[in-house]
C-alpha cells in the first residue's frame, strides 16, 4: 500500500506523518508526500515530490502507484489562490485518482467553516446531515465545494471516499493565544474588531481573559479539538471500510464553554474573566458518528487543553508561525 500525502508540512501534517510511520498497523506502508513552499525531511518509507497540486504533471507523478490518498492541504482567505489549489488541485487529484486500478481510499479533512461554525445559527447540534451554511470569504466556500466534488466523485464514479470535518484545531500553545488579548492573539476574529479601543487598553492592563457571549448573552460555545486527537481520527480512517463514503465531525465530545474555559485558566493563570458581548452564535458539532462508527474517542478535553497550552513553551526554534496560502 501507498499513501499520498498533501499538506505534509501543515500543522495537521506534522504531526500525521510521524504517527503514521510508527503505526504498526501501517508498517509496510509507503508514503509520499506531496509539498510545495515547505518539504518535509525524508525518513524511511517516506518520499516527498516537490511542485504544486495545481500542476497535472506534479499531480500525476505524485499519484505513480499510489492507493489511497489523504487530503490536508489548503489555502486560507487568499482568493487569488482559492481555485488553483482548492479546487483544480483537488479535481487533478481525483481525476488521476479514479483511473489507478488499486486505488482504494481518498480522505478529505474539511473544516466547520462549512456549517459556519459561530457565524451561523442552528437549532439543535450540528449533525453530518446538518445542512451547509458557509460563513464569508473564499477559504469556507472552498470547503464546501471540496466536500461536494468528492461525494460527487463516489457518486459518478464508485470511488470510495471519506471526508473528516474538524473544527479549530490546537496544538502546543494555541489554546492560550487563542484568548491572549495582545497582538500575539492566535486566530480571530482579532479583538479590536469586537471591542473598543479603549474596552481593549483597560482589558489589555486588567489581565482579563475574555469571556465571548453569543448572541443571546449566554456565555459562547465552539467546537474544539487537539491536533492529536484528529490524527487519531485520521488513522482510525484510514483503509476502513466502516469509513468509505461516510462523513464525519470530528470534535471534542462537548464544545468549549468560554465562561468555564476562563474559571479554568483563572486557576492555572490567575486570569480574572471578563465579558465580551458578541453576534456569534453558540453551536456543537456532534461527533456521535465518529466514536460510534470508527470506535474513536478524543483523550483531551477543556481541561487538558488548558494544561497543555499554558504549560507550554516555545524553544527559539520553535516560533508561532501560521502559513495561510499554500
Amino acid at each position: 500500500m501507498k499513501l499520498l500525502v498533501t499538506g505534509a508540512s501543515g500543522k495537521v501534517g506534522q504531526v500525521f506523518l510521524p504517527a503514521f510511520l510508527d503505526e504498526p498497523r501501517f508498517s509496510r506502508w509507503d508514503v509520499v508526500a506531496l509539498c510545495n513552499n515547505r518539504p518535509v525531511e525524508t525518513r524511511a518509507r517516506l518520499s516527498v515530490v516537490q511542485g504544486s497540486i495545481a500542476d497535472a504533471q506534479t499531480v500525476s507523478r505524485a499519484l505513480d502507484g499510489v492507493t489511497h490518498v489523504l487530503h490536508l492541504a489548503a489555502v486560507k482567505e487568499s482568493p487569488d489562490r482559492a481555485i488553483d489549489v482548492a479546487l483544480k488541485g483537488l479535481f487533478l487529484l481525483l481525476e488521476g485518482f479514479r483511473h489507478k486500478a488499486d486505488a482504494r481510499q481518498f480522505i478529505l479533512l474539511s473544516g466547520d467553516c462549512v456549517v459556519g461554525h459561530v457565524f451561523q445559527k442552528y437549532a439543535d447540534p450540528i449533525t453530518e446531515q446538518s445542512p451547509r451554511k458557509a460563513y464569508k470569504g473564499s477559504y469556507a466556500l472552498t470547503k464546501v465545494l471540496e466536500e461536494v466534488m468528492l461525494e460527487q466523485f463516489g457518486i459518478q464514479y464508485g470511488l470510495n471516499w471519506t471526508t473528516l470535518r474538524a473544527p479549530w484545531v490546537m496544538e502546543k500553545d494555541d489554546f492560550r493565544f487563542a484568548f491572549d488579548l495582545s497582538d500575539a492573539q492566535f486566530g480571530g476574529p482579532s479583538w479590536d474588531e469586537i471591542v473598543e479601543p479603549e474596552r481593549l487598553a483597560q482589558l489589555r492592563c486588567q489581565r482579563a481573559f475574555p469571556v465571548m457571549r453569543d448572541a443571546e448573552g449566554r456565555p459562547l460555545k465552539r467546537g474544539f479539538i487537539h491536533v492529536d486527537d484528529l490524527v487519531r481520527a485520521i488513522l482510525a480512517s484510514i483503509d476502513n471500510e466502516k469509513a468509505f463514503g461516510e462523513l464525519f465531525n470530528i470534535a471534542m465530545n462537548e464544545p468549549v464553554d468560554y465562561r468555564r474555559a476562563a474559571d479554568l485558566a483563572a486557576r492555572v493563570a490567575d486570569l480574572a474573566p471578563c465579558d465580551v458581548e458578541t453576534s456569534f452564535h453558540s453551536n456543537w458539532l456532534d461527533n456521535s458518528k465518529a466514536r460510534k462508527v470508527l470506535g474513536w474517542t478524543p483523550d483531551i478535553d477543556l481541561s487538558g487543553l488548558i494544561d497543555r497550552a499554558w504549560s507550554y513553551r516555545r524553544a527559539e526554534n520553535d516560533p508561532r508561525i501560521i502559513w495561510y496560502p499554500g
